[in-house]
């Protein structure tokens, strides 16, 4: 990820420091960009303010450094690479979106060759591309497509989706054959497969490429059965409660740990903000765990854990309350 790819509004960083004469900002970046930070940071600095770098990892916007910003003093939080998800009325935050700044016109008719054998499309794509939805769509309706864009409501703009949230996908899933995912990488096009059940295409501007995603999806699908299949031997359960600001389901943890009590199995609520297969490992007494904070940790991470992490809706499974049949076609891996 090249820092010149993206747009990171140096001059709304600055302007909006001095007119709220914040004194002290952290600045929260995605992996990819954190090479910025001492530069974004100087831009703060001459706007008059006291700036601080987040070195942590940042997942998302559920991942928002709330506590940290209160440890610190800042009175700004300016968050970069993710669209607004929850209100939080502790600490004033910017979010800069970082539009990408790449053509997607290549991409999109490489991926119009893969799609021949659907004729409805649905379109997604991630807070950076937003901006070229309709250039996608215009060459879709050219090659003869009927396009859909999803809006549930839930995000910021129609047709995004994020690590965790394909409402937008999901609303228009039952009109369309096929999705075509317009970003880098495979991560939310297989997030978009699990979570709708219909194929996915991807195509990559960055790359300037196009290929589908359907091999990797039915991987994961035998890795998450064979996680059901692994648990349903255990005794001992973890429910796992995530800490950060969107990831927190305490009830619905509550709720998991009563069904698991409830067919014979013990649980014991474990808290985390970071879950990782070192922190796991500690629970030594532990045969499995569910995790009730982001999906995509036990879907994306499956072969890092040495015990089964099953998601809520996998543990249901599990429990007797929905089949296996019924997670794959409805889609209910993620939300």
């Amino acid at each position: 990820m090249k820092a010149t790819t993206f747009d990171l509004e140096e001059k709304l960083l600055g302007g909006e420091i001095r007119k709220r004469g914040a004194k002290r900002v952290l600045i929260q970046l995605p992996e990819g960009l954190k090479s910025e930070g001492p530069r974004l940071a100087a831009i703060a600095e001459k706007s008059g303010a006291l700036a601080i770098v987040s070195a942590d990892p940042c997942y998302g916007a559920c991942d928002l450094a709330i506590l940290d910003a209160k440890n610190l003093d800042a009175d700004l939080i300016i968050h970069y690479g993710h669209s607004k998800m929850t209100e939080q009325g502790q600490i004033p935050t910017i979010y800069v979106e970082t539009k990408a700044k790449v053509d997607v016109e290549e991409a999109v008719k490489k991926a119009i060759s893969l799609l021949k054998r659907w004729h409805k499309i649905g379109l997604i794509t991630t807070v950076q591309h937003v901006h070229a939805l309709n250039v996608a769509r215009d060459l879709l309706l050219e090659a003869g497509k009927t396009v859909v864009v999803g809006d549930a409501g839930h995000l910021k703009h129609p047709g995004q989706v994020t690590g965790c949230d394909y409402s937008n996908a999901k609303f228009v899933a039952k009109e369309v054959e096929a999705f075509l995912f317009l970003g880098g990488g495979r991560f939310h096009a297989l997030g978009a497969t699990l979570a709708t059940a219909k194929p996915t295409v991807i195509a990559d501007p960055f790359e300037k490429r196009a290929y589908s995603i359907e091999n990797d999806a039915q991987k994961i699908l035998r890795q998450r059965w064979a996680s059901i299949f692994e648990a349903e031997k255990a005794k001992n359960f973890g429910v796992l409660v995530g800490l950060k600001t969107g990831q927190k389901n305490l009830h619905e943890a509550l709720q998991i740990k009563e069904k698991l009590e409830k067919s014979g199995k013990n649980a014991t609520l474990l808290s985390a903000r970071e879950i990782t297969p070192d922190a796991l490992m500690q629970f030594s007494s532990l045969d499995a765990f569910v995790n009730t904070a982001c999906p995509r940790v036990s879907l994306d991470e499956t072969s890092k854990f040495l015990k089964p992490v099953l998601t809520s809706n996998e543990a249901l499974v599990l429990v007797g309350e929905i089949k296996w049949e019924e997670l794959c076609r409805e889609g209910l891996f993620g939300s």
